[in-house]
């Protein structure tokens, strides 16, 4: 079940992106193993980010710490995202702020898993905010599900 925070065409932003795994990995070990060495390009551009994103009043996220969560229920937080929902087939995530609201659900339907990403954003900030976030995060988040791939069969 794939979660949004709309119908796509009412969204200012939509990716969707699928990988089959040799065998089927719950949501939360998915972002376990995806999250495990977060990309130094994820670091920097996060770091980017916050000092942009500072000076017109949009909070610090800092990006992801690699951090490994045994478990999570609906209220706790993975790095910057509040998780708004948990099941063994799906992890929503969401992070809202005064330039946009960003919603991922992490879903899997048997070695299917998919990442789908859904933004709404809400001023000017926002969709120039997205512009070239938009473009980079279709690459990046290929190359998680790539990532993930090659960890999954490499663990049988």
């Amino acid at each position: 079940m794939i979660v949004t925070l709309g119908p796509p065409q009412s969204l200012d932003y939509y990716d969707s992106q699928s990988v089959t795994l040799v065998r089927p990995v719950a949501p939360l070990d998915a972002w376990n193993i995806i999250m495990a060495s977060p990309q130094p390009v994820l670091r920097a551009a996060f770091a980017v980010r916050d000092a942009i994103s500072a000076r017109f009043g949009v909070k610090r996220i800092c990006g992801f710490t690699g951090a490994r969560v045994g478990q999570v229920a609906v209220g706790d937080y993975l790095d910057f995202f509040l998780v708004e929902d948990t099941t063994p087939e799906h992890l929503v995530l969401t992070e809202r702020d005064r330039h946009l609201d960003v919603m991922t659900c992490v879903s899997c339907e048997g070695p299917v898993l998919t990442i789908t990403s859904s933004v709404i954003t809400h001023n000017w900030f926002g969709r120039a905010y997205m512009l070239p976030v938009g473009v980079a995060h279709k690459v990046i988040v290929r190359g998680m599900l790539d990532r993930l791939a090659r960890a999954v069969a490499a663990s049988g």
